[in-house]
């Protein structure tokens, strides 16, 4: 499925509303196998897809961005003007440029995406 219009004309925040849910159903797939209840399942999950876990994330790949998907990153940074005020402001703001990367890929280069998620398997284990 694809958004009406072209990816180039979804707003950052948007993309990153739109890569957070990707990375939540990612991590749902991920534990969909384990032999948990459905609130065991959802706990495992919130625990991966909150800020400090995307930005952790984010770390583990820097080195293998390109030029372009810094940039984006850096943009959906310097757009984050608001934050739970339970979080840290750093690590907010890198978990959205987190998730506007997730959804940039999602919808210009779902291979891409496959590459970094599967990097991200690698670091998990």
């Amino acid at each position: 499925m694809l958004p009406y219009g072209s990816p180039e004309e979804i707003g950052v925040i948007q993309l990153a509303w739109l890569g957070d849910s990707v990375w939540e159903l990612h991590q749902r797939l991920r534990h969909v196998h384990f032999p948990l209840k459905s609130k065991e399942l959802h706990l495992s999950v919130v625990n991966e897809v909150k800020a400090k876990s995307q930005s952790k994330s984010l770390s583990q790949i820097e080195h293998l961005l390109n030029e372009n998907e810094i940039d984006l990153i850096r943009r959906a940074r310097n757009k984050t003007k608001r934050y739970p005020k339970s979080s840290d402001p750093t690590i907010y703001s890198r978990a959205t440029g987190f998730e506007t990367l997730i959804g940039w890929l999602f919808l210009k280069d779902p291979k891409r995406l496959s590459t970094l998620f599967e990097y991200l398997e690698i670091k998990m284990h």
